[in-house]
């Protein structure tokens, strides 16, 4: 990820004049209508015609400091291939008390299309189609269908977000899922308050433009000058997402802020934010919803005596306290680095967020004697940290570094199926910050040695009447067996899911199943399967044909992009095995003997291997796909893209066997 700094100090640049103004809303040319491709990108179902965006910090009629949020934008449909993902405005909102909230205002959105006739009409959006969501105590989401869209058609919307939270000023995505011809992004930041703005992406700016606007905020006697700031891009290729990635922000081209010092309006005192990592170190350490909760050590030691009954070795108490903590708190699905409510109204409750359980596991660690630290984090989906300025927004998650003799292990108790050791896919991004109560934070990589793996043994015997019958035997190991669990545990009997089972293999017929250690985590998981394969409905000309690759059979290629511009991320390291065995009855022979195939990635990154063995009656074909890296750079693309042609021509093949 690109970042370019563009400090934003009122005072101190020497201004161009700024050209930005939003496009008239409401009107619509026969050159949008009559547009049938988008000539810089002829495969675009949808272009955004114009974006135009602006920030401004202003008070409201009773003085209180709020952000203007407005966003304008009109898009042309080719066809209703992009209906479902731009056809539908979502906004998250934030509140954290009754009067302080971020609201939503004057949403507008018609639709423009040209009847049987040729004759230009429109809808408008029906306001009662406008729907709010309370998601939790402190987010809503608004949401809004653009009205009456058909192919063809013109769609304009526009809305205004209101927000008192001077730390979440409004980022720009120039990059989205469809091309746009123009975007612009206008910004109005009084001489109080003092931003980082950040270009993140591979794209530059196609103007930047800047003025003072002289006196744009007074309160009392005091006044301040305004920066007007103009931020634009024409041409922007749309932002293709393909399987195997972070979140799309860290790879999007976009603006984005951060707020580095306020002047109070009143007082004239500057307060300076997260200088550097000294402070956050501090305010973590000293803060009610983090450092005072590591604290309360002896709000656990009374809990985990039972806990630690005739437990002398560390690793033995360690896996002790994590399994009370999994047992006691259930998680709310929330995610979050800090525990708001505190860790004892989780323990009572046996609820709470991440930041309640795992700030629990942190301290209920400590109070074993079990040295453990904090790691603050983002998820995959929250986005890559900003390093270059040390901000607590930027994190969204916190685990547990039990730290044990020679060895570190890296622990969250929020899912009741993860064994000791291992982190869910969602931790596993980037770096996180290790915090501590008695020396300074530092960066952990976020890898751990887990993987996943998946080994397959079928061993099936040739009817006479052409059918195969034997059995299927499904090893689960490593994170695929925390997946495996999870799956199974969302049935309400091992007979449903094998009835869920028996259903998903076409050409497989289930007759008998078992299953074990679904809940010894540190064990496998073992599926076992009596089944009946019908290779094809007759037999034609003495032959039958099979393919070996019974199962997951990998249909289409995930990577499609003749070029990709960022990084390959699977989160783990992964290996499938498959071993396949048959035995012929005394009448069949095989008539094409598989060749041997092998396929490696550079720099020992994995490969594809076939191997085929047999004695005449027996036959043994195994197959193996190694993933060994978590993440492939952009170099490397086109070796892992071409790893999985390889793939699939190689499942096109059949063993043909020949009745004699």
């Amino acid at each position: 990820m690109r970042i370019l700094s563009l400090f934003i100090i009122v005072l101190a640049l020497a201004f161009t004049k700024a050209s930005a103004q939003d496009f008239p809303y409401g009107q619509v040319d026969n050159d949008a209508l009559n547009m049938t491709k988008y000539a810089k990108d002829t495969s675009a179902h949808a272009v955004m015609i114009n974006e135009y965006g602006t920030s401004r910090i202003g008070f409201d009629n009773d003085y209180n400091i709020l952000i203007t949020y407005v966003r304008h934008v009109k898009i042309k449909f080719f066809d209703n291939r992009d209906f479902e993902t731009e056809g539908t405005i979502v906004e998250g909102l934030y509140n954290s008390n009754e009067t302080r909230y971020e609201d939503i205002t004057d949403i507008k959105a018609i639709t423009y299309y040209k009847d049987e006739n040729g004759n230009i009409q429109h809808v408008e959006l029906d306001k009662s189609k406008i729907f709010r969501t309370r998601e939790n105590k402190h987010i809503s989401t608004v949401k809004f269908a653009l009205p009456a869209l058909r192919s063809g058609c013109v769609v304009e919307f526009t809305y205004k977000i209101t927000s008192p939270y001077l730390f979440e000023f409004k980022g720009w995505d120039f990059q989205s899922s469809i091309p746009k011809i123009k975007s612009v992004y206008e910004v109005h930041i009084p001489g109080y308050w003092e931003y980082n703005a950040s270009l993140a992406g591979p794209l530059k700016l196609s103007f930047n433009t800047a003025v003072v606007e002289r006196s744009c905020l007074s309160y009392g006697s005091a006044s301040a000058d305004c920066s007007d700031i103009v931020y634009g891009m024409n041409d922007v290729p749309a932002f293709v997402e393909e399987d195997y990635m972070t979140s799309a922000k860290n790879f999007k081209s976009a603006i984005i802020y951060q707020l580095v010092q306020e002047t109070n309006l009143q007082s004239g005192v500057k307060t300076k934010y997260t200088k550097d990592w000294k402070d956050i170190d501090y305010l973590l350490k000293t803060e009610s919803f983090f450092g005072t909760q590591l604290k309360r050590t002896s709000l656990l030691k009374d809990r985990l005596a039972p806990v630690l009954s005739g437990k002398t070795d560390q690793l033995e108490k360690a896996k002790a306290v994590y399994n009370f903590i999994k047992g006691t708190i259930k998680w709310d699905g929330h995610h979050d680095y800090a525990s708001v409510d505190g860790i004892k109204q989780a323990l009572d409750s046996h609820t709470g967020n991440s930041g309640d359980i795992n700030l629990a596991l942190v301290t209920a660690l400590n109070a074993a004697g079990v040295p453990t630290e904090a790691v603050v984090l983002s998820t995959r989906a929250n986005g890559v940290v900003n390093k270059l300025y040390p901000d607590l927004n930027s994190f969204n998650y916190v685990i547990a570094k039990a730290n044990i003799g020679d060895h570190t292990y890296l622990l969250d108790a929020t899912e009741p199926l993860l064994p000791f050791g291992m982190l869910p896919l969602r931790c596993l991004n980037d770096q996180g910050r290790v915090f501590s109560l008695d020396k300074p934070s530092y960066w952990i990589d976020m890898t751990t040695p887990q993987r996943e793996k998946t080994t397959y043994a079928i061993d099936l015997t040739l009817q006479d009447d052409g059918k195969l019958k034997g059995t299927l035997t499904r090893f689960s190991t490593g994170y695929t067996a925390f997946l495996k669990r999870e799956e199974i545990k969302k049935f309400n009997s091992i007979d449903e899911y094998f009835e869920h089972v028996s259903g998903d293999i076409h050409g497989i017929k289930f007759t008998k199943s078992a299953v074990s250690n679904i809940d010894s985590l540190d064990n496998p998981v073992a599926e076992t399967y009596e089944v009946e394969v019908n290779p094809s409905d007759k037999m034609v000309n003495n032959r039958i044909g099979l393919s070996p690759f019974l199962i997951e059979q990998i249909k289409t290629n995930p990577f499609k992009l003749a070029r990709r511009d960022y990084p390959v991320d699977w989160g783990m390291p992964s290996e499938d095995r498959y071993i396949v065995t048959v035995h012929l009855p005394s009448q069949y022979t095989l008539e094409n003997p598989p060749q041997p195939i092998s396929y490696g990635l550079p720099n020992q990154g994995g490969n594809f291997m076939t191997d085929f063995t047999t004695d005449g009656s027996t036959l043994t074909f195994s197959y193996i796909t190694r993933i060994n890296h978590s993440v492939y750079s952009t170099q490397e693309y086109p070796y892992l893209k071409e790893l999985f042609n390889k793939i699939i021509l190689a499942e096109k093949n059949e063993l043909v066997f020949k009745k004699k």
